[in-house]
């Protein structure tokens, strides 16, 4: 019997057009861009659909745009039938598995980010910072980089991704040193990503103390089923727990290989990337050949994988 997870993308994967074709052919898809819009308080799904791509690309606008593109494709999904045994996002994509799971409703996760990415940018703009990928390194070679340039600012692990890949984050001069010196500890390549700041890392701190506030006064409802935390790479299934890995995800590392690899020991034969792009389609597929792997972000995407259902 096939046990079917659905996992939501992060911040990075937006693009200006987002969620409209799957709004025009699914009516519950459209209303979700509608809560979407009144959750955050001007008009989001505008702005995902024409841009401008220097705006949506702002982290309190990204955050929200990418959270109601996935809870839009969720929508159209559940109205074909499907549903998740367990459910997992990268970074800000954690708040769509928060919907998917039945812990919180649309409007209030989207209110939720709106204000992680309005705390988040506010945070970047304390300190010039960034992140880079650093491709063909491990955890071992990625924190002896960290370690050697981190003497005056810091730089750190932010996201164990998929065998081969691993994501550094942190002040902008000690990481560009550490893309200049990737080489010096066998790292293939160290490539910065188009990001605003420091995420996952110690840089994100008031941003995490802002967010904690925010989450102690949400009524969150305990999961109706398992949600894969990026934090441990475990199940969550209580309130304050998930609570607590919500708040301190933002300075975190993202533990995405291990959460993968934990739901293939939980039984899990189907992954559906639920959202914008497909990062997390081909991070899964370097960590397994075992599960079938597609990602859904509008109607052709849907219609082919409900094929294999």
């Amino acid at each position: 019997m096939s046990r079917l997870a659905f996992v939501f993308p992060g911040q990075g994967s937006q693009f200006i057009g987002m969620g409209q074709d799957i709004a025009r052919s699914c009516p519950q898809a459209r209303e979700v861009l509608g809560l979407a819009d009144q959750a955050v308080g001007f008009p989001l799904s505008e702005l995902m659909a024409n841009g401008p791509s220097e705006v949506l690309r702002q982290t309190v606008n990204t955050q929200p745009a990418v959270v109601a593109h996935s809870l839009a494709v969720l929508a159209a999904v559940r109205a074909r039938g499907l549903e998740p045994y367990v459910v997992a996002g990268h970074s800000v994509g954690e708040y769509a598995a928060v919907a998917a799971c039945g812990a919180l409703g649309v409007e209030d996760v989207l209110r939720l980010v709106h204000r992680r990415g309005h705390y988040m940018q506010q945070a970047s703009e304390m300190q010039a910072s960034g992140m880079a990928a650093l491709i063909g390194a491990d955890l071992k070679s990625a924190e002896a980089l960290c370690a050697a340039v981190s003497v005056t600012a810091p730089v750190q692990v932010a996201n164990l991704n998929s065998p081969g890949q691993v994501v550094i984050s942190g002040a902008e001069s000690a990481l560009n040193e550490a893309v200049r010196r990737a080489a010096d500890f066998r790292i293939r390549k160290a490539i910065r990503l188009e990001v605003s700041g420091a995420f996952h890392s110690c840089l994100m701190e008031p941003a995490a103390l802002r967010l904690a506030e925010d989450l102690r006064r949400t009524p969150l409802q305990a999961p109706r089923v398992p949600l894969v935390a990026n934090r441990t790479a475990l199940p969550v299934t209580e309130v304050e727990e998930l609570r607590q890995v919500m708040s301190e995800q933002v300075v975190s590392r993202v533990l995405w290989e291990a959460s993968i690899r934990h739901m293939l020991d939980m039984g899990v034969t189907h992954f559906l990337e639920l959202g914008p792009g497909a990062a997390l389609a081909g991070m899964i597929k370097r960590i397994t050949t075992e599960a079938l792997v597609m990602s859904i972000q509008d109607t052709p995407s849907l219609d082919k994988a409900m094929q294999q259902f």
